[in-house]
């Protein structure tokens, strides 16, 4: 039978893994993340109705965006750990069970406030599973298909999103907008069903096969916290890696959350078909990020540097497109320079996990990307959608939109700082690894 096995000149054992069932495994578990996104995006598009039916105020309804990405942030990095030992299939299974309950929560609710708790837990349950997915995927992967696997992995954020916000919509129309929770509650529970059935957490664990050169006794032994925290935030440049892509997700959260208001309020589109158009510029988000990744692999495979080069360009051309697009009328000419702002604005999301990757340790790769989610909900996620609204409520919806792209220059000056440690640091792991 064909395996794949996992080979890298930093680990000591490589697991072995029936093919068939490694992209079985990958498939459920992209899903899972499908339904973590649709379920957490599906509010988007029916922002309008619920501004209307219960008189909320622009915060409000970024508000209840927000609290899942806070909450994810909050809780990623404790629950990631929790994940590790208690069993990370265990802990995938009870996570998408939880949030999938708490959107049908969101869909029996009567006010903000029941809303507001409702959407808390489905924060909780979609906490650590973007990181504990993509370690439980990354460990039964040989180490070359890293990269490809992380970007097409985190690329079902933005595609999740899409179907969230587009189903979510149509529903609302047809059905009202109870039946979108719903809708997507019912989607994440069959997902669960399936994944406890097909997946084991014995399956994942075979026998390993050592690696070459390891000796017999080359055994992973648990690391102590303090050495965790240590490789985590051991150069200047990691940490620029994670405060540059959680800045620059700041932008992409609002563009989520955002996009089927400002359709509805400046085109006059309906719920449905505003969601539907704003689902449209999210798959470009998703696609840019795809292809974002694959051109950083081939501009950097013979100078791994050049990654941040490139993710400081797709900071500068996300931020230009952008501000061009919502400095100018409302048309078809907006619309296109919204769509390349939109293509470049995830596309830093591959560069960053592959310098994070790179410099730590692949004994903490899985809390590492943990910390990685970490600063994009703290600072991109959770606060882009409060942020937009609370500045809304201020200087209307389009000022809002206006304001948001400029936090690409942060994100730029970050990528700049890691880039000129970037070179120090990585010959100093390498150190470490050998």
């Amino acid at each position: 039978m064909a395996v794949y096995i996992a080979t890298s000149s930093n680990e000591d054992a490589a697991p072995t893994v029936p093919r068939a069932y490694a992209w079985v495994v990958f498939a459920l578990t992209f899903g899972l993340l499908l339904s973590d996104y649709m379920s957490r995006q599906v509010l988007n598009a029916v922002f309008p109705v619920l501004k209307a039916e219960w008189s909320l105020t622009d915060t409000q309804l970024g508000s209840l965006s927000s609290i899942v990405a806070l909450l994810v942030g909050i809780l990623t990095f404790p629950l990631s750990v929790v994940a590790d030992r208690w069993g990370r299939v265990r802990s995938v299974t009870l996570m998408a069970g939880l949030w999938s309950l708490a959107t049908l929560g969101c869909a029996l609710a009567a006010s903000y406030n029941q809303m507001f708790a409702a959407r808390f837990f489905v924060g909780v349950g979609e906490a650590a599973y973007g990181s504990v997915g993509i370690a439980l995927i990354l460990s039964i992967f040989p180490a070359h298909m890293r990269s490809t696997l992380t970007s097409a992995f985190m690329a079902g954020g933005p595609v999740g999103s899409v179907v969230g916000m587009a189903l979510g919509g149509i529903v609302a129309a047809h059905f009202g907008w109870r039946w979108s929770f719903g809708t997507m509650a019912a989607f994440g529970m069959f997902l669960v069903v399936f994944y406890a059935v097909i997946v084991r957490e014995s399956k994942l664990r075979p026998e390993r096969k050592p690696a070459a050169g390891a000796g017999p006794t080359a055994a992973a032994q648990p690391l102590k916290l303090r050495a965790i925290f240590s490789g985590l935030f051991a150069s200047r440049s990691v940490v620029s890696a994670y405060v540059g892509s959680g800045l620059q997700l700041f932008i992409m959260a609002a563009m989520l959350a955002w996009l089927p208001s400002f359709l509805n309020r400046y085109y006059g589109l309906p719920t449905d078909k505003a969601g539907v158009a704003a689902a449209a510029f999210i798959l470009v988000g998703a696609i840019g990020m795809t292809v974002c990744g694959i051109v950083t692999d081939r501009i950097s495979r013979s100078a791994p540097s050049r990654k941040w080069n490139v993710a400081i360009v797709y900071s500068l051309l996300s931020a230009g497109f952008l501000l061009a697009g919502f400095m100018m009328p409302t048309g078809t000419g907006q619309l296109v320079m919204l769509a390349l702002g939109m293509a470049m604005v995830a596309g830093t999301t591959g560069p960053a996990g592959a310098m994070v990757a790179n410099l730590t340790h692949p004994s903490i790769h899985a809390t590492a990307f943990a910390t990685l989610t970490l600063a994009n909900n703290l600072l991109g996620l959770a606060p882009g959608p409060f942020v937009t609204g609370l500045i809304a409520d201020r200087v209307g919806l389009m000022g809002a939109m206006q304001l948001v792209p400029l936090i690409a220059l942060a994100a730029t000056a970050a990528f700049i700082f890691g880039k000129r440690h970037y070179a120090d640091d990585l010959r100093h792991i390498r150190g470490l690894s050998t």
